[in-house]
């Protein structure tokens, strides 16, 4: 037979380059110590290996703290059903299970191994899955065909002293149920009276149908259908979980079962529900039709039968979708965390309740900045969360471990308000650094002023401080233009109870702003009307003007524009004698800790006397953070040993600094290299002053600082918090037309602590 020479698709090739390039696979193994030295290697392994053996063989609770095990799972498959392929067997389900791992990973930070197994037996399976619980603190059992399913995960829940979760089953009934939970909430409609026609019943979809039951649908107002027909008491090949909702008459139609029927499942396959099926259901139906790729019927047809219908589908180009990846990597967190012995009902209800509430919730601004064109408003096609909100980590595994606590099943206590707060600061990368200053914040009652207030990051900032309880900030802005854009992005946030307007075509304070514009800049070569143009068209000027008169405590700008161009408003109207820019300090948050970088953004070269005081400055603000500062003098030149322009300036600083003796630790001038690395400063300079990394980095230049930031984030995979502009009092900050939502709120935040708290 001759070969298919034909060229794959263009994205089926993407999807396959995507796999193969730069290394194959989707997964790779990292050390989590260090593995520099032979010290490290012998502590690692032998003979210092031994020494955690022993301990564990002495408690095995302890294997928890000296391995991997706590925050490992295990995604098992056979590749006896893999969806949307079927039985291709466990060698071609590979890419899907190190598809998963990766999930795992990505959305609640645990590891995970995919493991294939060449074995159809289920209890042969299920032996095997039994006798890998020394490795894995959880679980997951993935893609095995019904009725093979339901043997494995029961063997080893009986067995096992770990979580097993079988995702097809148990993963897509919570999403399911919590899709129609708000759906009934919605048609104001209650379980107990709800009449539910299922459409298949393999593992999915009897699991979906046992959690529909665990919400209150009567069994005896649940109808089910599989490729044979109705499931009744007459059949005898039914599997145990199938027998429980054998409760229709034989002979019975799929047409017939619908007619006044308030929700139909379809986990089955393309095409099983036809226009007319739906036209007889009862009012504001809901339609579950989960069949991938293609639905059981396709929502616009749906709609046009019955056009009050709620509808989901396991399909992301339409809303409401049902997708596993909103449960289990966050399920899976919370027991593992808790170190539950399995996952029981309770806390599989507790997920259905944290992903329903969540969505009846106002949607979080990084959930607005992803799905920036959907309406993620809660209605009838917004009834469960997006899979990238970031909630959905500390919100559901909270949940989780709590039922898992108050039922006995946790083998660990947590403080909860303090798992939420580790949680947080997982998805929310700035949440821990972030945490004293916004408790600061919160004592605080200083109005912040945001000069680009139409900007829709900054409106989502706005529903994000709302949200947290903060302050009430003000917008420069034109009152229309805000209103259609919140009612666009369909944020609850109004003006007058959540925000203040300043309308920079029309405002009461505009002759006094003008004025006291004019006054400042009389001197300057400014006219009477050039400052009436300027207070009507230069919102960073406005905003300015109002710090300036004590209208607002700070000023927030920058979100477009050149950063010197602010500056230079800023510096008009506010610098004093007392008050001048000291330099832009930028936290750069890393996964091994904070890194702040200055000035990245005021003087572009500055002498000895301005950098020393950019550094007494950065050190006061990164105490702000509770972060004791180690601040390195970064130059070409190694502790002298050049007589290059930075280090020059450098040692002109450092003399400046030994004279005043600050409280903190510096130590220069010295290449980048020696300020990350202790090991190698001390053998270059030994007992030179500073102890450990350097947590700040000060350059003689803002191209030197900004390579730094910019590189910190883009090749480092830093978040950063700022730019802070130093030496002004707390009274103005000037944002980087790259900032976000997220970064809006937190350089409000620092805004709104009052300028005792620097330290």
């Amino acid at each position: 037979m001759a070969l298919d020479k034909t060229p794959p698709l263009p994205e089926k090739q993407a999807a396959l380059d995507y796999h193969a390039f730069p290394t194959p696979g989707k997964l790779e193994i990292r050390p989590t110590k260090p593995m520099a030295t032979a010290r490290d290697l012998s502590r690692a392994y032998s003979p210092g290996v031994a020494d955690a053996c022993m301990e564990i063989a002495r408690d095995a609770s302890l294997v928890m703290n000296y391995t991997a095990r706590r925050n490992l799972v295990a995604v098992i498959s056979n590749g006896s059903a893999v969806l949307g392929l079927g039985n291709i067997g466990a060698l071609a389900s590979k890419p899907v299970m190190e598809g998963k791992a990766v999930l795992f990973k990505k959305f609640a930070n645990i590891d995970c191994f995919d493991i294939e197994v060449d074995e159809t037996d289920p209890e042969k399976l299920a032996d095997l899955v039994c006798k890998l619980e020394p490795t894995f603190g959880a679980i997951n059992l993935e893609d095995i065909k019904a009725p093979d399913c339901f043997v494995v995960e029961r063997i080893c829940r009986e067995r096992m002293g770990i979580p097993v979760f079988h995702d097809d089953q148990h993963g897509t009934a919570i999403v399911v149920a919590a899709a129609a939970q708000n759906a009934l909430h919605i048609a104001g409609k209650r379980p107990e009276d709800v009449r539910l026609v299922g459409i298949g019943a393999g593992a999915a979809g009897t699991a979906c149908l046992a959690m529909l039951a665990s919400l209150g649908i009567p069994e005896q107002n649940i109808t089910v259908f599989d490729r044979f027909g109705v499931l009744h008491s007459g059949r005898s090949d039914l599997a145990p979980e199938q027998r429980r909702f054998a409760t229709g008459t034989e002979g019975m139609t799929l047409a017939e079962a619908l007619t006044g029927a308030d929700m139909v499942l379809g986990v089955s396959g393309p095409g099983a529900l036809q226009a007319d099926m739906i036209a007889g259901m009862a009012d504001q139906p809901i339609i579950l039709a989960l069949a991938n790729p293609v639905p059981e019927i396709m929502p616009e047809l749906a709609r046009a039968a019955a056009p009050g219908a709620m509808i989901a589908t396991g399909r992301s180009d339409f809303p409401n979708q049902v997708n596993n990846v909103l449960c289990f990597p966050f399920i899976f967190r919370g027991a593992l965390d808790v170190e539950a012995t399995c996952i029981n009902e309770e806390m599989k209800l507790a997920c259905v309740a944290a992903i329903a509430g969540l969505a009846r919730q106002t949607t979080s601004a990084e959930v607005g900045e992803v799905y920036e064109n959907e309406k993620l408003t809660f209605g009838p096609d917004y009834l469960i969360p997006k899979p990238f909100d970031p909630r959905l980590l500390p919100t559901i595994a909270v949940a989780v471990a709590r039922a898992a606590m108050e039922t006995g099943v946790a083998r660990r206590t947590l403080d909860l308000d303090a798992y939420r707060q580790s949680l947080d600061a997982l998805v929310f990368r700035s949440s821990l650094t972030m945490r004293g200053v916004t408790e600061a914040a919160r004592r605080s009652r200083r109005r912040i002023v945001f000069a680009e207030g139409e900007d829709r990051r900054v409106l989502r900032a706005v529903q994000g401080l709302s949200e947290e309880g903060l302050h009430t900030p003000i917008l420069v802005g034109r009152p229309d233009v805000i209103a259609q854009r919140l009612e666009q992005m369909e944020l609850p946030i109004a003006a007058g109870r959540d925000f203040e307007i300043v309308n920079p075509e029309q405002d009461a304070r505009y002759d006094e702003y003008w004025r006291s514009y004019h006054d400042l800049m009389k001197r300057q070569g400014v006219t009477p009307d050039q400052a009436r143009a300027i207070l009507r068209t230069n919102t960073t000027a406005i905003a300015a003007v109002m710090v300036h008169r004590g209208d607002a405590d700070s000023m927030i700008c920058g979100t477009f524009g050149q950063y010197s161009w602010h500056l230079n408003y800023i510096q008009k109207v506010l610098e004093t004698d007392n008050l001048s820019p000291a330099g832009a300090l930028s936290l750069i948050i890393l996964d091994d800790g904070p890194m702040f970088v200055a000035d990245t953004h005021v003087t572009t070269d500055p002498d000895g006397k301005s950098l020393a005081r950019t550094i007494v400055a950065a050190a006061r603000h990164v105490r702000r953070f509770g972060i004791e500062p180690r601040i390195a003098l970064c130059s070409r030149s190694q502790f002298g040993d050049l007589d290059c322009r930075s280090g020059v300036v450098m040692r002109d600083a450092l003399t400046i600094l030994d004279r005043i003796a600050p409280d903190f630790e510096y130590e220069g001038e010295m290449q980048t290299e020696l300020a990350l690395n202790p090991e190698l400063r001390e053998r270059l300079l030994p007992g030179n002053r500073l102890t450990g990394r350097a947590n700040v980095l000060i350059y003689a230049n803002t191209d030197a600082a900004g390579a730094a930031r910019d590189l910190l984030k883009g090749v480092a995979d830093g978040h950063e918090v700022g730019p802070i502009l130093m030496g002004m009092g707390n009274r103005a900050h000037i944002v980087t037309p790259e900032v976000t939502q997220r970064g809006l709120i937190n350089i409000a935040t620092l805004a709104s602590t009052d300028v005792a708290s620097y330290g």
